[in-house]
C-alpha cells in the first residue's frame, strides 16, 4: 500500500510501473474529487471565516460568490484567485483549489502567476495584489 501524501512526480512514476491502469488502483492514490463547494465550506471551517466576510474581503459581486459556494457557478481562474486571497489563502491552499475546480495552478515561470504567488505569500489584500499587477504590467485578477 502506498503511503499518503505522496508527491505528484512521484505518483506519476508509480503509474508508469504499472502494467494497468486497475494495478495502479490497488496502490490506492489520492485522487482530487472535484467538489469545490464542500472544499470551499471545509476551508471556511478550518480557518474560522464567515462567507459574508470572505466574498467582502473578495470584492466579488455578492450573489456570484453564493454562487460559487453553493456549487451553482462553475468560477473563473480569476475569481477563485479572489476567493483565495478573502481568505488569507497559503499557496498550498490555493494551488488546492484551483485543482479542485480543475483551473490551471499557479506556475512560478508566468510573470503574473509568480507575482500571485508572491502576494499569496505574502498574505496581501486582493486590493494590493491589483495594485502590484497593475504596477507589474499584468492583467488585475477581476
Amino acid at each position: 500500500m502506498m503511503e499518503e501524501n505522496k508527491s505528484t512526480e512521484e505518483l506519476l512514476e508509480i503509474l508508469k510501473k504499472k502494467r494497468s491502469f486497475e494495478e495502479y488502483l490497488r496502490e490506492m492514490p489520492e485522487f482530487i474529487d472535484g467538489d469545490l463547494p464542500a472544499y470551499l465550506e471545509q476551508m471556511l471551517a478550518q480557518k474560522g471565516l464567515k462567507k459574508a466576510e470572505v466574498i467582502r474581503r473578495s470584492q466579488l459581486d455578492r450573489n456570484y460568490a453564493y454562487q460559487i459556494f453553493s456549487g451553482m457557478r462553475k468560477p473563473a481562474r480569476d475569481k477563485l484567485l479572489a476567493l483565495g486571497f478573502g481568505m488569507s489563502l497559503s499557496v498550498d491552499e490555493m494551488q488546492k483549489v484551483l485543482k479542485v475546480s480543475e483551473s490551471p495552478v499557479l506556475y512560478v515561470r508566468n510573470k503574473r502567476d509568480s507575482i500571485i504567488l508572491f502576494g499569496l505569500d505574502k498574505h496581501v489584500s486582493v486590493g494590493e495584489m491589483n495594485e502590484l499587477l497593475y504596477e507589474m504590467g499584468e492583467d488585475i485578477i477581476e
